[in-house]
């Protein structure tokens, strides 16, 4: 199983890192979790495309997690042919989310039906909204859920994808909870956004201070990961995001809480378990 990072950003627009996003390939399976600004680009930097894709798994609505959900969908249409259903699995909410984007899309749709003899209808998405504690598959990858906490953005869902022993725990954007305790339990690699409370705290921003209340620290996620047997834990969605020579003391603050693998990551990290 490979763990690709498909986007390491935040909500402020970064030149180095695209919107969140991250994509786990297991066998001839891809999945990709939040499609944030930019991920069909680094789809392509990865050497994978829309197209290959077998589901995309939704966290939450927040639109730095799927403001590129329609160039996804997009890309997918035109690259099948217009011959393969893409499968979105999200909280209630993201099939009115779909709908809307196909509204918004209408005249592109309809141009590229016009002009191409292969495209003979629209999109194929097919949408399930899931609640936490759900369980499917996708192909031969188990995907279980459970609930996260980020209000008031609700409901709000974290991944745990199992394949042949190896298993990924992709939980967004969350306060330490039961919910992100059990999807990283003994997992392989534990994807976690985070914050550097400390920094954060020395901004007066009033809106940049309000994402204390709803984000994990760094030293809340190693201790997450310590706690539930973690043996990798991979940092994403970095505010505010570290240029390389910062990495060594986020890294040496987790160090402090939790003994195996930290990775702090940019666009492309891929993690192989």
């Amino acid at each position: 199983m490979d763990v690709v990072l498909t986007g390491t950003g935040s909500p402020l627009p970064d030149p180095n890192r695209a919107g969140p996003s991250t994509l786990v390939r297991a066998g001839k399976t891809c999945i990709l979790i939040d499609a944030g600004r930019g991920v069909v680009m680094r789809m392509a930097g990865a050497g994978l495309f829309p197209s290959f894709l077998a589901a995309v798994l939704v966290t939450h609505l927040h639109s730095d997690h799927i403001c590129a959900l329609n160039d996804v969908i997009t890309t997918h249409w035109v690259m099948s042919q217009g011959s393969a259903t893409l499968t979105v699995y999200g909280p209630a909410g993201i099939a009115q989310f779909v709908e809307r984007q196909m509204a918004a899309l209408e005249a592109d749709i309809g141009y590229r039906i016009e002009h191409h003899d292969q495209l003979t209808e629209g999109p194929k998405v097919d949408v399930i909204e899931i609640e936490a504690g759900d369980s499917f598959q996708v192909n031969d990858i188990t995907v279980s859920t459970a609930p996260t906490q980020h209000s008031p953005a609700r409901p709000t869902i974290g991944f745990r994808l199992e394949h042949e022993g190896s298993v990924a725990a992709i939980v967004g954007d969350t306060l330490p909870c039961d919910g992100v305790d059990t999807l990283a339990s003994n997992a392989d690699v534990y994807v976690q956004t985070v914050i550097r409370r400390d920094l954060v705290e020395l901004v007066p921003i009033e809106m940049l201070q309000d994402i204390l209340d709803y984000h994990s620290g760094v030293i809340e996620a190693a201790q997450t990961g310590a706690r539930v047997g973690v043996k990798q834990i991979v940092f994403t969605h970095m505010v505010p995001a570290p240029s390389p020579d910062q990495y060594s003391e986020w890294v040496a603050r987790a160090a402090e809480h939790f003994d195996g693998e930290i990775v702090l990551g940019e666009d492309l990290t891929t993690i192989t378990i």
